[in-house]
Parts: C-alpha cells; structure tokens; sequence
C-alpha cells in the first residue's frame, strides 16, 4: 500500500483505494451507452491516426522519429474524459494520441509530423514539439524527463493563478528513473501543487524490460515525499478513468500531488525505427488479442446492444476524417525561409 499523506486542516485525506486498483470491473456500474461510444470513438481517432503517419512514415513524408501511441489508447482516452477545462496536460515525445485526445486538430497535427505550414508549430517542431495554448497543451518534449519538471512548473501555475486546474503530466518508465522526476516530487510536495504525475508504464524504456531497469512499483516512488499512488490497468479504459476521476478529485481538493501507474503495453517499436527485437513475438501477440483495449470496449458496446454496423460506420467516419487530414498535411505548403527566425529568441550586441 502506498503512504498516505497527512491530512490538512480544511482538505479530505488520500484515497482510500491506495496501491492496486480497484476500480469496478466492466461489469459494474457502467458509463452510458452513449459515454461508452464517446471513448470508443476517442480510442479509435488515434489509432488510425496513428497507423497513417506511421504509413507516411515509411513513404518518406515524415522525417526523424516518430514515436506511434498504437496500443496505449485507453491510457489518455481514460484520463482526458474525466478532466475539465482549466486543467493543464504535458507529455514526452510519444505525444500524437495526447494531442487528439486534448482536442487538437488531426490536421493540424499530421501538418506538423510533415513539416508544414498548417502544422501547430508551422512545421518547424515535427513530432515532439506541437504545443496548442487553446487546449491547454504544453507538448510533447525529446528530453527525457523534462515532461516532468515542466508539468510541475504548470502546477505551480494553476495554484498561484488560483484557477483551479490540475497540471496532468505524464512520463513513461524510462523517465521515471531520472533525477528531475524526484527533485519534481519534492518541490510538488513542500508546495502542495495540483499536479496528477502519469507513469506510462509499457513495459520497455526503449528496448530494456522494466524488470531490468527498474527497482519497485513507480507509483510508490512518492511515498518518501508523503505524496500517494495507485496502479491501473491501462489496457481498461474504464479502469483508467475510475482511477483517474479518483486521482483527479484527490489533487483538486488542495491534498497536493498524486501518482498514477498506469500499465499499458504498445503494440509498436520504440519509433518507427525500432524492430523491437528484445521481445518475443508471442508475447505481443498476448497483447494483441487478448488486451486490445479498442477491441475490448467494442465487445462491450456490442453487448450493452450496440449494432456491429453502427460501429463500422464509426470507423468509417473516423478512417474518412484521417484521410482528409493526410490530404492536408501533403497539401500544405512548406515553411518559408523567413519562418528560420521567427519564434527564436536571438540575442542582440549593445553598441
């Protein structure tokens, strides 16, 4: 069980649902239908979102790296559905499904991964560096760990602007092993910050396993600094959600900063470069058809008596807006060469 913090004058005290989660299985006190197809919808957007830039990718129209999300779905499908709009959201380089969860344009977003205008950095940031100030998104960032540090600066914010929102930083298992993880979990703790900490745990920092890297459970890594923890099945969005509506209340109600372990797996690479040989094919395979969390929740709403039909159309009206969206991306005119300077803070000599 994680350590419970100590309970301030005028707050509420830690979850009491510590440690593993516990949420409700499928099973038990069900979304509506109708919430059900929202997430369903959201899940799907960025998985086909995903398997066309990773299709552009190996055209050649995407250069650099490319981190696709296929896989992690429920993770911040799960999160996003339950957070408000004055809340805050950073993340790492594995960052196109945060965006269209937030939000973001699909355009916009495959814009940027082919370096063009229409993109959210007008094609100078490329896949790790979109940020979108109307979502309240602070991007995706190539520094391991700076998602972290960052998204407690963002919590320091919502607290001294007194808005009321939560900053949701998310980190993978790799991250959580650097140095400024810990130094964010201290300054978070001394100065009660709203900040909810995502660890994205899909098994592998790159390519080493987690049981080779890694000593402990990532959501008690808090527990030095007094700051709570659970960990979730991510392969559940709604196991997702109940554990962060819980985490999410937790933070808001002034109690500080929480931790969230949400075990996932990606179906991919690292990047697109990656063949990902350190894991056997059987083992994917698990994954794949056993714990597809897309898959999972369409057996679901069919069952709650949701038409086969009614969700192909679905996926038909998700399919057509990715395309559209790839038009636009290798539509879109190129940056111009005076956009070299703009957005750079050049430093002038004085006379």
């Amino acid at each position: 069980m994680a350590a419970t913090k100590k309970k301030k004058a005028g707050t509420t005290s830690a979850p009491k649902s510590q440690g593993k989660s516990k949420a409700k299985s499928n099973s038990e006190a069900l979304p509506s239908v109708e919430e059900l197809q929202k997430l369903y919808h959201d899940m799907l957007l960025i998985r086909r979102f995903e398997e066309k830039a990773g299709q552009l990718y190996g055209m050649g129209m995407i250069g650099g790296f490319c981190h696709l999300y296929i896989g992690q779905e429920a993770v911040v499908t799960g999160i996003q559905s339950v957070q408000e709009e004055q809340d805050s959201v950073i993340t790492t380089y594995r960052d196109h499904g945060h965006m269209l969860a937030c939000g973001m344009d699909p355009k916009g977003v495959m814009a940027e991964l082919t370096g063009r205008e229409g993109g959210y950095s007008r094609g100078k940031g490329g896949s790790m560096h979109m940020f979108s100030k109307e979502k309240r998104f602070f991007g995706g960032h190539g520094i391991v760990g700076a998602s972290t540090a960052i998204g407690t600066g963002l919590g320091f914010s919502h607290k001294y602007r007194k808005d009321g929102g939560v900053a949701v930083a998310y980190m993978g298992d790799g991250s959580a092993n650097q140095g400024q993880v810990a130094e964010s979990y201290n300054m978070a703790a001394l100065w009660d910050l709203p900040v909810l900490y995502v660890v994205e745990n899909n098994m592998y920092g790159m390519g080493t396993s987690v049981k080779r890297s890694s000593a402990g459970e990532f959501y008690r890594r808090g527990e030095g600094y007094g700051i709570p923890g659970e960990q979730v099945d991510g392969m559940d969005v709604l196991k997702v959600q109940a554990a962060a509506r819980q985490a999410l209340d937790y933070v808001r109600q002034g109690n500080g900063p929480y931790i969230l372990e949400v075990q996932t797996y990606r179906f991919r690479g690292h990047s697109m470069s990656d063949p990902a040989k350190y894991r056997t094919k059987e083992e994917l395979n698990q994954y794949k058809e056993n714990q597809d969390p897309i898959a999972s929740l369409k057996d679901l709403l069919m069952g709650e008596g949701v038409k086969e039909e009614t969700l192909k159309d679905v996926d038909k009206d998700i399919k057509a807006t990715i395309k559209e969206a790839a038009a636009f991306a290798q539509e879109s005119p190129e940056p111009h060469a005076d956009e070299l300077w703009t957005d750079v803070l050049v430093p002038v000599a004085e006379e």
